[in-house]
C-alpha cells in the first residue's frame, strides 16, 4: 500500500512516520512535505490545497489512500473530490469538516444538542458585535468564524481590547473571508485540555489526552499562535472527568453530526475547559492538532493503518487501540519574531545529536538546501520526547532542544509545568 499524505508541517510529519511503521504500508509520500519529511517520504512540490494536483498525483503516483490532514484542504471539500474520482480518501467531507470551518456552525449544533459550551452570540455587523460587547463587559472572548491558522481567537480583559479585535477581523479583514462573521462568547476559566478521537460515525475512541501551550511566551504571555508546545496525557484529565466527557460531549457529538446529515468520519479534536461547572467545548477541529499529535501518535502501541482503514470501512469497534505507559513531551523551537515577523534560510545544527539522545525531532518549517537543513516558517522543529513520568519526558525534550542550533532560535522553557 502506498499512502499519500497531504500537509506540510509537524503534525504531517508525526504522521508520516507513525505510517511508516506499519507493516501494510510500502511506501509514504507527501505533497508538498518539508525538508525532514523528506528523509521519511518522497514529496512532491504541490500545495495542500491543489485538488486537481492531489487527484492527479494519486493516480500517477499509484497511491491506495489519501491522508488529507490539514484543515484547509478539508474544509475545501478535497475528500469529496478525491472519492468523486474513485481514489480512497481519509478525513470528513466538506459537511462535516464544517464543525471546524464555521465555529457558528459549531457553537449552534452545541446549543440545538444540549452539547456543554460557553455562551455565545455570532454577528455578521462589526457595529452589533460591538454593542453586545458594551452590554456584556469583560473579559470576553471575540473569535472569527472561519479558519485562521489557530489565531483567530481573541481572549480580551477589556471592553476596548474586545471592540479593537471585532475591527481587526471584521474591518481590517486581519483573516480574509474568515472574518466576515465573528463569534462573541462568555469568558470560561480552568484548566485546557485537548482530546483527539477516532471515529467512524458509529463509534468514537478518544486518545490518551493532552495539553498544548498557545501563549508565544512562558507563563502563557503574548500572541496566541499554533502552539509552542504540548504533553500527554493530562494529569488533570481524571477517569471521571474522562467519563464525563466522554458521555456528555464525545457521544452526543457523534450523534449530533449524523442527526444533521453530515457524518465525520476521521480525527475529532475537542478541545475542553475545565471549569468549576465542568468540562465545556472550547472548539472542534476537524483533524489532528498541531503540536498535539506530536505528543499522541508516539504513544500511540497500536496499528496506525489498522484503524485509519477501519475508520473508513466504518468498523472501528473491531480494532483494539493501545497505548503505551507513561508520557510524552513536545517543545517547539520557533524563529524569534513567530508569529508576527521572522527571518528564513537560517543553516540548522544539531539535529542529529538531538536524535543520539533518543528525542525525535519532527520538522515544521524546513527546507534542505544543499544537504543541509534551513529554516523556512515560524515554526521549525517539535522535539519530543518520552519518559515514565511527565516531568522525565520534559526534562529528556529540553535536553534535544538543547542540542539544536539555529540564529534566531526561540522556544519556550516552561512546556509542562501549569
Amino acid at each position: 500500500m502506498k499512502i499519500l499524505v497531504v500537509g506540510s508541517g509537524g503534525r504531517e510529519h508525526a504522521i508520516v512516520k507513525k505510517l511508516s511503521e506499519s507493516p501494510h504500508v510500502d511506501e509514504v509520500l507527501c505533497a508538498p512535505g518539508n525538508g525532514g519529511i523528506e528523509l521519511d517520504a518522497k514529496c512532491y512540490n504541490l500545495s495542500a490545497t491543489d485538488t486537481e494536483g492531489m487527484i492527479a498525483l494519486a493516480r500517477s503516483a499509484g497511491a491506495g489512500l489519501v491522508f488529507v490532514a490539514p484543515d484547509d484542504p478539508l474544509a475545501l471539500g478535497m475528500v469529496d473530490a478525491l472519492e468523486a474520482a474513485g481514489i480512497r480518501a481519509f478525513g470528513p467531507n466538506k459537511a462535516a469538516a464544517r464543525i471546524e470551518g464555521s465555529k457558528a456552525f459549531a457553537k449552534n449544533l452545541m446549543k440545538k444538542y444540549g452539547i456543554p459550551s460557553a455562551a455565545y452570540e455570532v454577528f455578521d455587523d462589526a457595529d452589533d458585535a460591538k454593542g453586545y460587547i458594551r452590554a456584556q463587559g469583560a473579559p470576553i472572548v471575540v473569535k472569527a468564524d472561519g479558519l485562521a491558522l489557530g489565531k483567530g481567537v481573541y481572549v480580551c480583559s477589556t471592553v476596548n481590547d474586545a471592540c479593537a479585535a471585532v475591527d481587526e477581523i471584521m474591518l481590517d479583514k486581519k483573516f480574509g473571508a474568515a472574518g466576515e462573521r465573528v463569534i462573541v462568547e462568555e469568558f470560561m476559566t480552568g484548566p485546557e485540555v485537548s482530546v483527539l478521537c477516532f471515529t467512524d460515525s458509529k463509534t468514537i475512541v478518544p486518545m490518551v489526552s493532552s495539553q498544548d501551550h498557545k501563549r508565544a511566551y512562558d507563563s502563557d504571555k503574548g500572541p496566541n499562535t499554533g502552539g509552542m508546545g504540548a504533553f500527554a496525557p493530562s494529569p488533570k484529565y481524571t477517569p471521571e472527568l474522562q467519563k464525563k466527557v466522554y458521555d456528555d460531549i464525545l457521544v452526543p457529538t457523534m450523534q449530533a453530526m449524523n442527526a444533521e446529515g453530515c457524518p465525520f468520519r476521521g480525527i475529532l479534536y475537542v478541545g475542553l475547559m475545565l471549569t468549576k461547572d465542568g468540562p465545556k467545548v472550547l472548539e472542534y477541529n476537524a483533524r489532528f492538532g498541531d503540536p498535539e499529535t506530536q505528543v499522541v501518535l508516539p504513544l500511540l502501541d497500536s496499528d496506525f493503518y489498522e484503524i485509519i482503514d477501519a475508520i473508513m470501512d466504518e468498523r472501528l469497534a473491531q480494532v483494539e487501540i493501545r497505548w503505551k505507559p507513561g508520557f510524552a513531551a513536545v517543545v517547539v523551537m520557533a524563529s524569534g519574531g513567530y508569529p508576527v515577523k521572522y527571518e528564513k534560510g537560517y543553516e540548522i545544527k544539531g539535529i542529529s545529536e538531538a536524535e543520539r539522545k533518543g528525542t525525535i525531532v519532527y520538522h515544521a518549517g524546513t527546507r534542505l538546501r544543499d544537504g543541509t537543513f534551513v529554516t523556512s516558517g515560524g515554526r521549525v522543529l517539535g522535539v519530543t520526547a518520552l519518559g515514565d513520568t511527565l516531568q522525565e519526558a520534559v526534562v529528556n525534550a529540553y535536553g534535544g532542544v538543547s542540542c539544536i542550533e539555529f540564529k534566531n532560535k526561540y522556544f519556550r522553557t516552561d512546556i509542562g509545568k501549569k
